[in-house]
């Protein structure tokens, strides 16, 4: 079981109580996410920023939106559940999971469109977890795997959500955390590649939208909408 739990509110900014005061549903927090630039780390500076990070510096990468959505969600009834993906280029994918109707769903943010988030359709969280498997595939990556777990549970009394420093231990975390198998069809894996490589090639290298299951992902943010 968990041996800290949410902060206190005292332990919150004014402006930090205010949002996640607004933010009170998954499609709420998926829609500010969207409208943050996207954090490409400049310079090669690595981050991996708590909640209050996140809000100060006003960007996000995956882990840190998944994070930022955990912190938020938690005071609105959703346990801080993180699903990660493993991928063959070890470049690997962290989204927020959560449960709304008895069905799964997700927040997500991604420079890639086909990673960001789900509707709360899926009936189990590995529905969700297969839904990135086709958008994940590109000039390097491949999911190979996933697991899931309730952050507050894995990291302890460590403060992930408000930490002034960046919180590589929950990374680390997650590393070693336990991920069950994703198998896929090395013809179907080969055929998803090469169309990817050539819808590039002739759209200036734009990234596709032309998966199956659109209609299960959340809005894109607006620098993956014509």
């Amino acid at each position: 079981m968990s041996t800290s739990g949410p902060p206190l509110a005292a332990r919150f900014t004014p402006r930090e109580r205010r949002l996640i005061a607004r933010l009170r549903r998954p499609n709420d927090v998926q829609h500010y996410l969207n409208r943050l630039p996207y954090n490409r780390e400049p310079h090669g500076r690595a981050t991996l920023r708590s909640f209050r990070g996140v809000v100060r510096h006003g960007c996000a990468h995956c882990l840190e939106a998944a994070l930022f959505a955990a912190v938020v969600l938690e005071h609105h009834g959703y346990p801080p559940l993180l699903l990660s993906f493993e991928s063959i280029d070890q470049l690997d994918h962290v989204i927020f999971l959560y449960r709304q109707g008895g069905r799964w769903g997700s927040i997500a943010r991604s420079r890639d469109p086909g990673l960001h988030g789900r509707l709360p359709v899926f009936t189990a969280p590995r529905g969700v977890a297969l839904s990135y498997v086709d958008p994940y595939v590109d000039d390097t990556g491949r999911v190979t795997g996933y697991g899931i777990v309730n952050v507050d549970d894995a990291m302890g009394d460590y403060d992930w959500r408000l930490a002034e420093r960046n919180v590589w231990k929950v990374e680390r975390m997650l590393l070693e955390h336990p991920h069950k198998s994703i198998k896929s069809s090395e013809a179907r894996f080969k055929a998803l590649r090469a169309k990817y490589r050539a819808y590039r090639a002739v759209n200036g290298g734009s990234k596709p939208l032309y998966y199956r299951g659109r209609d299960r992902w959340t809005e894109l943010p607006p620098e993956f909408v014509a």
